[in-house]
């Protein structure tokens, strides 16, 4: 049985080798400036081609299935995010709901998610639809792949229930993906399924994109090591599976983004094996977990993970040319000591390099939740909220937010093409003093107290403009 600890053991030297000899440089280093993004990553866009920023969570249920299939999310964690400042959802979705019997697709399933979506649009949230699988699905006490589509070759499964991450090891799991991956029936089936979701949702205004799998494993070969591995199954495997999706997907819906995910064996800083996915709209979607944590040990600044994890991850999107969004991280026990300065150290470089991250996952009680059953943000989480540039209409200069006095500024040189640059505050006590330097049109200078807001910038095109939002105080709401 390979548990968390063993994947840490097989992968640790990787680490090791990636923070020392730098395969994208030193780690920690302050990013070139490159066109096409920060450290060399282009960035998301929108139709209008402006520069795109995505701050949110995850929302999902997994207890409900059938007639109670997605109740648990409801209106409220759309209204509560965007309260918060976050512009973004990963909505999990799972293939065993949609299509339960072999070719019957669920209408009332369908509906359920567009009723979702039209919350989200309701406040102004993009979402991702993440078909979502964890150990495989159904067949194995989880959600994802249908048990109708779950070859196994009479392999034997071992559940253990205080390691789920574990039973992916499992001869039974590996070989389901091998015969999902290979089966042309099955690669069919999983195409059709697609097809289905890009026909139902192309036009809807609230999606952004589609996650074409999560967390996808594989088969290990005999004498394979861990990271060997994952680099054979995302070149040989998961690669030409993106291209067959893409093609699926492409064949109802031209203009959404399609996100890709490595195996999760880059959270242990391994760089992927993924090769070209011939779609002019990608985006790599890695998941940002460190093993240790969440088996349960606190953040070790020493250890370097954040450092390696980040030169790792970034070498295959500089290398493919495609944006990066981060799509789960946030650890389990988030209230130990270290994880301040965690929190603090995860956002600055996921900031570097990606364009948006949706943490893990916005519920109300205890574990992963972002808030408890008040609302109110649990320990750490509450600095996942921050003033950022949700689109931006040119090409921005410099990017910056302090914790320590709260201010932000944005400077970019607006596009020759005129378009509404967003700027994105979280509430504040006092609210918010906006100051615009430049040929702009600005929608307001001021953000009410205890109130989120969007700061609307329209530029003269070609100008340099400078946005800053400043924190009030109760003196200077008080002077006007």
């Amino acid at each position: 049985m390979r548990t968390r600890r063993t994947i840490r053991a097989l992968v640790a030297v990787c680490c090791t080798l990636l923070l020392f000899t730098g395969v994208v440089g030193i780690a920690g280093a302050p990013a070139a400036a490159d066109p096409g993004g920060p450290a060399g990553i282009p960035r998301l866009t929108d139709d209008r081609g402006r520069t795109l920023t995505l701050r949110g969570w995850n929302v999902e249920d997994k207890a409900n299935r059938g007639e109670r299939a997605l109740s648990a999310i409801t209106e409220k964690h759309f209204g509560d995010m965007r309260a918060k400042g976050f512009n973004f959802a990963r909505l999990l979705v799972f293939w065993d709901d949609l299509e339960p019997r072999q070719g019957h697709y669920s209408v009332v399933y369908l509906r359920k998610i567009e009723r979702i979506l039209d919350w989200a649009r309701k406040y102004d949230v993009q979402v991702l639809i993440d078909a979502h699988q964890d150990v495989f699905g159904p067949a194995f006490g989880h959600r994802g792949i249908p048990e109708w589509a779950t070859r196994t070759d009479g392999l034997p499964f071992t559940a253990h229930p205080d390691d789920w991450f574990s039973e992916y090891f499992e001869p039974a799991v590996q070989r389901a993906f091998t015969h999902l991956y290979e089966d042309a029936d099955l690669r069919r089936a999983q195409e059709r399924m697609w097809r289905v979701i890009a026909e139902r949702f192309d036009h809807h205004p609230a999606v952004l994109g589609y996650d074409l799998i999560n967390e996808p494993m594989g088969e290990l070969r005999a004498g394979e090591d861990l990271p060997a591995a994952a680099r054979r199954i995302e070149r040989d495997q998961l690669t030409p599976m993106y291209n067959r999706l893409a093609d699926a997907v492409r064949s109802a819906d031209d203009g959404n983004w399609l996100f890709v995910e490595p195996t999760p064996i880059v959270g242990e800083c391994v760089p992927t094996g993924l090769g070209r996915i011939e779609d002019p709209k990608v985006v790599y979607a890695p998941h940002f977990y460190n093993a240790a944590m969440e088996a349960g040990a606190d953040y070790d600044p020493a250890a370097g993970w954040i450092e390696s994890y980040e030169a790792a991850v970034t070498a295959y999107p500089k290398e493919q040319r495609i944006p990066v969004v981060v799509g789960e991280w946030g650890p389990l026990n988030n209230s130990l000591p270290n994880m301040g300065r965690f929190y603090r150290e995860a956002l600055a470089s996921l900031n570097r390099y990606s364009s948006g991250w949706a943490s893990y996952v916005w519920c109300y009680g205890g574990g992963y939740c972002a808030v408890d059953d008040r609302g109110l943000f649990r320990a750490n989480k509450e600095q996942t909220t921050a003033p950022y540039a949700a689109a931006v209409a040119g090409r921005v200069a410099s990017d910056a937010y302090d914790p320590g006095n709260g201010m932000y500024r944005l400077v970019y040189r607006a596009s020759a093409r005129p378009g509404m640059t967003e700027v994105s505050l979280p509430p504040r006590p006092a609210g918010w003093r906006i100051a615009v330097h430049g040929p702009a049109w600005t929608s307001t200078r001021t953000v009410p107290a205890g109130r989120p807001g969007t700061v609307r910038v329209l530029a003269r095109p070609g100008a340099r403009i400078a946005v800053t939002a400043t924190p009030r105080t109760p003196r200077s709401v008080n002077d006007g």
